[in-house]
């Protein structure tokens, strides 16, 4: 039998717990709504959408597509937040591939181009993982996250408070050579372009030490950090740099698989840092997910799927719910993003 096609089920008994509700009203602060993540959303009619956030209980979604490019940008603000501008946010982007004719000159391009997309009702600025693994400038040299050239970009996010969230790198063993000990082996053979060995890449954590070092050099920013701080395999890394930084947030969008096998420490790092996670679900409005963020959140239940797919995309693991405290859920879901995006 090839592994593909191993379908084992559990013989546990174990109770099933349905939150089609949330505790509280939700703001999804991660998420999309273009192809490829978001359902391809931007071409259905945006009463439909409305019924959807409705119907999952979410009162604000914020859209990250515009990061992607100009042009999706301005379709996004014209085609959700205008006509519902209370129920969107829509964050810009910066367009990498300039830099090559740009040179010197990018980094105050890059800056003027984000006060122009703030004109057109940007509300924030996305920045995505090719920044520290393909990102080249005029000379052809990968572009380090801590690149100094990119001050203009992150100082002008200041002047326009504008909170900037941030994925680079990606899970740590998507940098792991492909053998039977990488634990994303299926994922990274259905993904092959998501693996990043170094050489000729940047190592994990050179790429998340230079992460640090931004966020460090610029307190007056507010940084999110995508996906449990990028580094949701180490809890411990990612509460040290919230301690020693209190304009660093994180959302938790598309880590259910690292947090759920890891309950107790993360049910008291939620518990901890109440005040500076942000709820996302990084797969569209999809009731099945947020059903399932709500269950993990919400109760105790113990070793059911992290995806609505099976297997589940990430590994072949279970979860565990961390059963939070009504004071936590309410800052989770809504309070923490309302005070950061000034709601």
């Amino acid at each position: 039998m090839e592994l593909s096609a191993f379908r084992p089920q559990p013989k546990l008994e174990t109770k099933e717990t349905a939150v089609p509700r949330p505790r509280f009203p939700v703001i999804d602060a991660h998420n999309h709504l273009a192809e490829p993540f978001g359902g391809g959303w931007d071409k259905r009619p945006l009463a439909e959408l409305l019924d959807r956030l409705d119907e999952a209980h979410v009162e604000t979604y914020v859209d990250l597509d515009g990061g992607w490019g100009e042009t999706l940008l301005q379709s996004h603000l014209d085609h959700f937040k205008q006509p519902a501008p209370e129920r969107f946010m829509v964050f810009g982007g910066v367009d990498w591939t300039q830099w090559p004719e740009k040179g010197s000159q990018f980094g105050e391009w890059a800056a003027a181009r984000l006060r122009e997309q703030a004109k057109w009702g940007a509300q924030g600025l996305k920045i995505w993982k090719p920044l520290g693994l393909d990102v080249r400038d005029e000379k052809g040299e990968l572009v380090a996250v801590d690149d100094e050239r990119l001050m203009p970009i992150w100082e002008t996010a200041v002047s326009l408070n504008w909170p900037i969230l941030v994925h680079v790198a990606d899970p740590v063993a998507f940098f792991d050579p492909i053998t039977p000990q990488n634990e994303r082996w299926e994922e990274l053979h259905n993904h092959p372009d998501w693996h990043f060995p170094s050489p000729p890449f940047p190592p994990f954590l050179t790429i998340m030490n230079q992460f640090a070092t931004v966020i460090r050099r610029h307190p007056q920013a507010t940084f999110i950090g995508a996906h449990v701080g990028c580094y949701a395999e180490n809890l411990a890394w990612v509460g040290a740099l919230l301690d020693e930084c209190p304009n660093y947030f994180i959302d938790i969008s598309a880590r259910l698989g690292e947090l759920g096998r890891q309950p107790y420490a993360a049910r008291r790092f939620f518990i901890k840092y109440a005040d500076r996670i942000l709820f996302g679900t990084d797969a569209g409005p999809s009731l099945d997910h947020y059903h399932l963020y709500y269950r993990f959140l919400e109760t105790d239940d113990e070793y059911f799927n992290y995806s609505p797919s099976d297997p589940p995309p990430q590994g072949r693991w279970r979860i565990y719910g961390l059963h939070l405290p009504d004071a936590v859920l309410e800052n989770i879901y809504a309070a923490n993003a309302k005070r950061l995006f000034n709601l």
